[in-house]
């Protein structure tokens, strides 16, 4: 096993052991997952790799008081928002893989949602600003194309795939991709708060973020961005998918 399969093995292993009872908790009906998307955005200005983090309110549903990457759902708005700069071809073709009527519509939902809710959870805009104004498309836009920007999904990395295990509260089917903080364009101020999405904002060294209370897939996220960014966040690295098949989590490759 080489060094870096070790790590992702001991990283399981060591967030299995703290798991809490309602990460644990397989009781409820299954459910089909969600599609959803996740941006780590990644600070490498001063030389030291750090990633953007978020603690979660205590009083949600699903991973409650967690540390995260920002994210959510896919919502159906997000196959018509017109973008300034669309997808690399290459990210494009991996989000189609191993998914149901693969289409590009599709995957440009997926990034598009990941912009989205970063922008919705941390007034961070990834994006371009416009000499137009900017259609919305539909409410969930609205205030993204009232700073008159447009999303540049150019600056998105897809650097992972991951199913939630049967039987919990949420299912999703998230994407985690990966963007350099150059590509925001626009901060929108009091998005955190007590009784915000994301109680709290924190950048932390990538070797540091684990120490963070985050469910197992987060801490194997920033295992799998640091291989990637010691590889200068090649496009064109295979991307892990992590899904349960009979009671264990597997590491296949799209």
């Amino acid at each position: 096993m080489n060094d870096y399969a070790q790590r992702l093995t001991d990283a399981m292993a060591r967030r299995t052991a703290r798991m809490s009872d309602a990460e644990r908790d397989a009781s409820h009906p299954n459910q089909r997952p969600r599609d959803a998307a996740t941006l780590i955005l990644v600070d490498r200005s001063d030389g030291e790799t750090k990633v953007l983090l978020g603690r979660r309110h205590h009083g949600h549903t699903f991973m409650p008081g967690k540390f995260v990457f920002p994210g959510g759902r896919v919502e159906g708005a997000d196959r018509s928002m017109a973008v300034a700069v669309p997808l690399h071809a290459e990210t494009e073709a991996r989000l189609m893989r191993a998914v149901q009527r693969p289409s590009a519509s599709k995957a440009r939902a997926l990034a598009l949602a990941a912009v989205r809710e970063t922008f919705e959870e941390t007034g961070l805009l990834l994006g371009h600003k416009q000499a137009e104004p900017v259609a919305a498309a539909g409410p969930h836009w609205a205030r993204y194309a009232g700073t008159g920007c447009a999303p540049d999904l150019s600056a998105l990395h897809f650097i992972a795939r991951a199913i939630t295990p049967p039987r919990r509260v949420r299912r999703y089917d998230s994407r985690f991709f990966a963007a350099e903080i150059g590509a925001v364009a626009h901060r929108l101020d009091g998005v955190i708060g007590p009784n915000a999405e994301l109680v709290e904002l924190v950048w932390v060294p990538l070797a540091e973020a684990k120490q963070l209370d985050m469910p197992l897939i987060t801490e194997i996220a920033l295992e799998e961005l640091s291989a990637r960014t010691a590889q200068g966040l090649r496009r064109d690295l295979p991307v892990p998918f992590y899904r349960w098949l009979r009671g264990r989590c597997v590491r296949e490759l799209l």
